[in-house]
């Protein structure tokens, strides 16, 4: 086979509206929802940087079936600057971005290679306009839902020319996202490909390393506080024997956190502010010269947790570092500040002693300890809720959130009947 050096990438989201960040000031929300542009500009100069052979897109060019006109004018300008460098790009569209959606009429570079959705395609990739480095195989989605396996489509073409599969999917049913065009690791295995450049499954995940190599590279921005840590793509550098050599880099122009901050041994809103203040730093080193957006969870005990409940303390300090970050550039904006922490107590005495407090906290420990009681317990006694008329169409609570609700109540009742205060949850 013939060496070769190509960028896959996938879930791109461009012009994502990121919802609920509405009250975020000008100058920051203006950041945070150009970051996916950011993104893309990354994209584009890392390809011309490592002078890529070609470019992969798998999938969720667009948030929206009804795609923005900017989004794609901005992705149309990227891929012209590309196609100048004589790099094509080979897109596949995905739930987000199916072929039904709303899309303009737009010239694109003869570089730049769409997916038909009725159908797998399989392109040559051709180098200085006669030799063949590869074959991608692809199929876009028709409409924004896909629930047929794709994957049993594909099949290699020629084995002495490196295989490439597209492909936006669920491999193996990952619970955490929709179950779209799902598909078996078997399924693709069998398919004869070399590589799988799969897409939309928003964490970096190498499923198999070699032969063949199965990949997803994540999103190229995070969108929300589920989405932490760095988000990029693949340099993928594939060797004459077949082997395919792996190198993430970073895109993201905006990176999200969440941080668990101890209020331990912390006795004065000096100190707690203090702490805040220099893990707020770290995060500013860790996002590397990027935009950062945080939530902060406080845990612990310390006399910290009694300052925390009177008044609007919690909202209030919040409020002062959002208006010290506001002007700051980079900037690490907190998304949110939640107290779990709780007052300075010995909950392993009270949990040991012979009283009302004690068979209490024991029946909760049991609780924690049995996931089936517990969702029982819940059942019983959030019984009542379910008649209000806010709570229709709700859907039910998930293991890890019952068992924060169940610390909730653990420590407010223990608070309340050993000591003073206790976390509202």
């Amino acid at each position: 086979m013939k060496r070769l050096r190509f960028v896959h990438a996938a879930d791109l989201h461009v012009d994502s509206p990121f919802k609920g960040m509405s009250a975020l000031p000008e100058r920051v929300r203006e950041r945070v929802r150009e970051s996916t542009f950011g993104a893309l500009k990354e994209l584009v100069a890392l390809a011309i940087e490592v002078k890529a052979d070609f470019v992969l897109i798998s999938g969720d060019v667009y948030d929206l079936s009804d795609r923005s006109l900017r989004a794609q004018i901005r992705f149309q300008k990227a891929m012209e600057q590309l196609a100048a460098r004589g790099i094509p790009v080979y897109v596949i569209h995905g739930n987000h971005d199916p072929q039904d959606g709303r899309a303009a009429q737009l010239d694109w570079p003869e570089a730049v290679h769409f997916f038909a959705c009725d159908r797998v395609q399989t392109l040559d990739v051709v180098k200085e306009g006669v030799e063949i480095i590869a074959q991608v195989h692809g199929i876009s989605y028709a409409t924004s839902s896909v629930t047929d396996n794709l994957a049993r489509q594909y099949r290699a073409a020629r084995q002495d020319v490196y295989q490439i599969g597209l492909l936006h999917t669920n491999v193996d049913g990952d619970p955490g996202h929709d179950n779209y065009a799902p598909c078996t690791k078997q399924d693709l295995i069998a398919s004869g490909m070399h590589y799988w450049a799969l897409g939309h499954i928003h964490t970096r995940q190498v499923i198999q390393e070699q032969r063949p190599a199965i990949v997803y590279p994540g999103n190229i921005q995070g969108r929300s506080i589920r989405e932490t840590g760095p988000r990029g793509c693949y340099v993928v550098d594939v060797h004459e024997d077949g082997r395919a050599e792996l190198t993430f880099h970073a895109l993201d122009r905006v990176r999200w956190f969440h941080e668990r901050l101890t209020v331990a041994g912390l006795v004065s809103e000096q100190a707690l502010k203090d702490k805040i203040g220099e893990r707020l730093e770290r995060v500013r080193e860790e996002a590397d010269g990027r935009d950062a957006v945080v939530r902060l969870v406080l845990e612990g005990r310390s006399a910290v947790h009694a300052l925390l409940r009177k008044g609007r303390a919690l909202e209030e300090l919040t409020a002062e570092f959002r208006e010290d970050e506001a002007e700051r550039s980079p900037f690490v904006w907190i998304e949110s500040m939640e107290d779990r922490t709780g007052s300075d107590i010995d909950m392993v005495a009270l949990t040991q002693e012979k009283s009302f407090v004690g068979d209490l906290l024991r029946l909760a420990q049991g609780l924690r300890d049995d996931e089936a009681a517990l969702a029982a317990f819940a059942a019983e006694a959030l019984a009542a809720l379910q008649s209000l008329p806010q709570a229709a169409g709700g859907a039910a609570a998930d293991s890890e959130r019952l068992r924060q609700w169940l610390r909730a109540a653990e420590e407010l009742a223990a608070d309340l009947l050993a000591a003073d205060g206790g976390w509202s949850g």
